[in-house]
């Protein structure tokens, strides 16, 4: 298994993709298979912005400073996600607003997604390569991953965003 820090988030957005098609394709009614999916993907995210908050994006800022503002951004766009998966996992699928928060979740990670794949994951890549930094960080990715939380009862994000602000 490949410990480069990108393969790695790139598997886990591929898994996250399909979890999401999982949901827009269960009937509307579907509740028992909905507040599974939203049970899973709560948790994936949960796990996915924490190693990215805590390993990744400090590695970028560290050695990619040109992505600094890409950064900030993507601190910020874990912080709304882990919001939204925190209110998704106190709510029922017979909550009003589940469905609908579940599609503005969908959304608003899957622009994420394309914005790291698509602009700044090359960019990372062409200031790094496919060299040993990239896979030490993905080695410290899979150890904060075996620690991270499963539940967004402790989001790495709130701190993140705020000490982004007081920088």
């Amino acid at each position: 298994m490949s410990t480069d820090a990108i393969v790695l988030l790139k598997e886990d957005h591929k898994e996250v993709r399909r979890l999401f098609r999982e949901f827009e394709g269960a009937e509307w009614n579907a509740t028992e298979v909905k507040a599974d999916l939203v049970s899973r993907i709560v948790e994936a995210l949960t796990v996915h912005t924490y190693i990215e908050n805590e390993v990744m994006y400090p590695a970028v800022r560290e050695h990619v400073p040109a992505l600094e503002q890409d950064v900030l951004e993507s601190y910020e766009e874990h912080h709304v996600a882990d919001l939204l998966c925190a209110e998704l996992d106190v709510m029922t699928p017979d909550d009003e607003r589940f469905d609908a928060k579940t599609t503005v979740l969908i959304e608003t990670v899957g622009h994420h997604i394309e914005e790291e794949e698509n602009d700044w994951f090359p960019k990372v890549r062409d200031a790094l390569g496919r060299n040993k930094e990239l896979q030490e960080i993905g080695a410290r990715m899979l150890e904060a991953r075996a620690t991270a939380p499963h539940r967004p009862a402790h989001p790495s994000s709130f701190k993140k965003a705020a000490e982004a602000l007081l920088r």
